[in-house]
């Protein structure tokens, strides 16, 4: 739990996190709306894939995101809710 808490508590993340929420597919690397340079949000992935919450794999050259939502609402129930509504991202 302490690592899933220490990787959502930065905004960037948390944004990353948002963003494949609400994706109808997965989402390469390159396609998030997210200002940081390369290098910080291949930083920033790996958090996030090290704390459980997204898988990555390759399809081509792209690095594919997926969001871990089944695994972490078995885990955490409704911890990706609270992040992820509407009224979590104003705040």
């Amino acid at each position: 739990m302490q690592q899933v808490l220490e990787a959502l508590v930065d905004p960037v993340r948390r944004s990353i996190v948002t963003q494949l929420s609400a994706a109808d597919s997965d989402v390469a690397c390159g396609a998030f709306a997210i200002a940081v340079s390369k290098s910080t949000a291949t930083h920033h992935f790996k958090v996030l894939r090290e704390a459980g919450l997204i898988r990555q794999y390759y399809v081509g050259t792209a690095r594919m995101n997926a969001l871990r939502r089944a695994d972490m609402d078995e885990a955490f129930p409704g911890l990706l809710d609270a992040l992820t509504t509407p009224q979590a991202r104003q705040r």
